[in-house]
């Protein structure tokens, strides 16, 4: 397995609030957390930094080979619920940080198997020789809107209010993440990435920059595309490889 990472401030903001952590357990596992903070001040960037360090750090000491998928599963929810309860305590502290959160996806690749949980926007995506496919649910108002077969693309305030998260870590003293288990082909790719990437690269786009290229390459590519289209927000994306 082959984990690599890269972050960039934007164009128009003034700190990443971003955060990541990736880092392998011997040869056959990768760990990756993306996490993409919301809240004034410095508060986001503090959000995204705290969960995105418990998540890992949970992971990290956590797992062991030959663990089910009942196990594996449990301790990546049981990671991004305890990241919610160390951020929520934290903004709830200090009024400067009242209603600070982050979303958080986090994932766990294993020999031909991929785990994933997940709260808020930033995605997770599976490549492969066939395309690619988005794994992760987005949790924002107009996802819910379609799901509930509401969501009328004409109208213009459902437009304005896209971006609008429903679930995130630290905002509510808990927090029900989204679970995935990915079969891995030969020559897979597992990409995670927060929505300053989405917000201006399709999901081909994402695919005919990465798939069969130099990963580097492909990462500072999209980062590059993005800011050259305007680069409104934080860009963070994490590969890994099977």
């Amino acid at each position: 397995m082959f984990v690599t990472a890269k972050s960039d401030i934007g164009m128009l903001r003034v700190e990443n609030q971003d955060n990541f952590k990736v880092g392998t357990i011997g040869d056959n596992t990768a760990i990756c957390v993306v996490c993409d903070g919301m809240g004034g001040a410095l508060a986001g960037g503090e959000a995204s930094e705290v969960a995105s360090n418990v998540v890992f750090d949970r992971l990290n000491l956590s797992y062991r080979e030959g663990l089910s998928s009942r196990a594996v599963q449990n301790m990546l929810v049981t990671a991004l619920r305890t990241a919610n309860t160390v951020v929520y305590e934290k903004s709830r502290s200090d009024k400067l940080k009242e209603g600070m959160g982050t979303t958080c996806v986090a994932a766990v690749a294993s020999k031909d198997t991929a785990y994933i949980a997940s709260v808020g926007d930033s995605r997770a995506y599976l490549l492969n020789s066939d395309g690619i496919t988005q794994i992760t649910k987005d949790h924002t108002f107009v996802e819910m809107l379609q799901r509930q077969g509401k969501y009328d693309e004409s109208d213009a305030a459902a437009k304005h209010m896209s971006h609008i998260i429903t679930k995130a870590i630290g905002t509510e003293q808990t927090v029900d993440p989204d679970f995935f288990e990915i079969p891995l082909a030969d020559k897979s790719l597992i990409l995670l990435c927060s929505d300053g990437l989405t917000n201006y690269l399709s999901d081909e786009q994402i695919y005919n920059f990465v798939y069969a290229n130099p990963l580097e390459s492909a990462m500072n590519d999209m980062i590059n595309y993005c800011n050259d289209s305007g680069g409104k927000d934080n860009i963070t994306i994490a590969i890994i490889v099977n």
